[in-house]
């Protein structure tokens, strides 16, 4: 089981650690949503609960629940600017299909 951060990705996640001025680092997860079955969760994780797995990378934790590790196992998480916009990327190899409005996914299972 692997989750990993590009370096863009890390930078931007202490950056925004500090600006908040407080957290252990980055929960990722999903929920269900959308018309193909996922979407992806991120929030401020303030402490480690024991159904959390720990991934670090360049300093900065991601903080995944082992419920959603089959989903998200592999998956790269990447920061990007396209024009003016920014904003995070998940490169996820599990996803098979994604909709037509870009914010849900499906997977294999």
């Amino acid at each position: 089981m692997a989750i990993t951060l590009t370096e863009n990705a890390a930078k931007q996640i202490q950056k925004q650690l500090q600006k908040r001025g407080a957290g252990l680092g980055l929960k990722l997860g999903i929920k269900p949503s959308g018309c193909s079955g996922f979407a992806y969760v991120l929030d401020y994780a303030d402490e480690l609960e024991s159904s959390f797995t720990v991934f670090e990378q360049y300093g900065v934790k991601v903080l995944v629940n082992e419920d959603d590790l089959q989903v998200l196992d592999g998956i790269e998480l990447d920061y990007a600017r396209e024009g003016i916009n920014e904003a995070f990327k998940f490169n996820n190899p599990n996803v098979i299909g994604t909709c037509g409005c870009g914010e849900s996914f499906s997977v294999n299972g």
